[in-house]
């Protein structure tokens, strides 16, 4: 799909910002409108004529699916005073929200979201390019209300088309498989990497998919077959590619059983969460990118122990939501020119006259 595509209204819905994001068509002529100017992709060290600004002071949340990004987001956001901005490719779309795993109102917990489940599927596959400048709007809108705006999403093709400085060059090649593509940030921004143990995630995704199914995917995507034809889905570029489409659509086709059906969306799912861990190593690895990886395998492992509330909770404040939490307010005092940080363990405050960790200064994994 065209760029012009995004702006025209057609394609588009009118949805709450509280609820499922901002209008991308609205959110791009109201940009334009501000700046008198048309959308751009030419580059150089400063955002290209037409083209607004990664906000200064972003916090980027990365990681496979399944590792807890959208919580993370949520919970910095509450605590920060943030509003998350949609990086899933997939569900930038409406419909399909059980199959697509879209957060349920009730889980965001008063959080604005925006960009989530915003575009009508018949609008086609929105293009990395559309998706930098809406979404650098976005960040900027959010932030020039003087909130946090934290960029959630496992689909590491838009956290670069959001993030990389310099031309965009929207017909180039995939940017994980050009070995010498080495972009750097086009704003200082705090990305951070929610990250769980290959087998243990793997163990967590199969159950997980199951869960969907106890959720109602196979009804919906019953009910999504029986609603469109095939060509109307031909025309869901986007959404189509939303993994239980094709599987589950063999399956009502009688091309192939339930049970291989849900075996090969569980084995396409461990092969997405692999693929974006090695998209996010390469950032850290090659590109230079200052990542922080923060280890939810221990949340991960009490909940497949089904060790209850208290004990995931705890993993998770332990080993996520608090070393999180630590490293954007380090993040925002430096971007603020702020001295002296005031962190908190086991209960005890310390002052350092350096913050801890530069998230956008050395690389920092582990």
């Amino acid at each position: 799909m065209a760029a012009a595509a995004v702006a025209g209204a057609r394609p588009l819905q009118r949805i709450s910002p509280r609820e499922e994001g901002e209008d991308l068509a609205a959110g791009e002529e109201e940009h334009r409108a501000r700046r008198g100017t048309s959308a751009s992709s030419s580059s150089s060290a400063r955002p290209p004529a037409g083209e607004p600004a990664a906000a200064a002071g972003m916090v980027v949340i990365v990681g496979a699916t399944g590792t807890g990004k959208t919580k993370l987001s949520i919970d910095a956001a509450r605590e920060l005073g943030g509003e998350v901005v949609n990086a899933d490719k997939i569900q930038l779309y409406a419909g399909l929200d059980v199959t697509t795993n879209k957060v349920p109102l009730a889980d965001r917990r008063g959080v604005p979201h925006h960009l989530l489940g915003a575009v009508r599927p018949e609008a086609g596959e929105l293009p990395p390019s559309s998706f930098r400048s809406i979404a650098a709007a976005t960040a900027a809108s959010i932030a020039a209300r003087r909130r946090v705006p934290v960029v959630a999403g496992g689909s590491n093709s838009l956290i670069h088309a959001l993030l990389a400085a310099g031309r965009f060059d929207a017909s180039s090649a995939d940017p994980f498989s050009a070995a010498r593509n080495r972009p750097a940030l086009r704003s200082p921004c705090c990305l951070l990497w929610v990250d769980v143990e290959e087998a243990l995630l793997a163990e967590y995704l199969d159950r997980r998919v199951d869960d969907m199914v106890g959720a109602g995917m196979v009804e919906e995507l019953r009910e999504y077959f029986a609603a469109t034809t095939p060509a109307e889905r031909a025309a869901h570029a986007g959404l189509g590619k939303a993994i239980g489409v094709a599987e589950l659509g063999d399956h009502f086709a009688g091309r192939t059983s339930f049970r291989a059906a849900i075996d090969d969306i569980k084995a396409n799912t461990r092969d997405l969460a692999a693929a974006q861990v090695s998209k996010i190593r390469r950032m850290a690895d090659d590109w230079g990118w200052p990542i922080r990886r923060l280890d939810a395998s221990a949340t991960v492992r009490a909940r497949l122990d089904a060790a209850g509330p208290a004990a995931e909770s705890a993993s998770w404040e332990r080993d996520v939501r608090w070393p999180g939490l630590a490293a954007i307010r380090s993040f925002l005092r430096e971007r603020d020119g702020g001295g002296t940080t005031t962190t908190t363990i086991n209960g005890d405050q310390t002052e350092e006259d350096e913050p801890r960790m530069r998230c956008c200064g050395d690389v920092v994994v582990g």
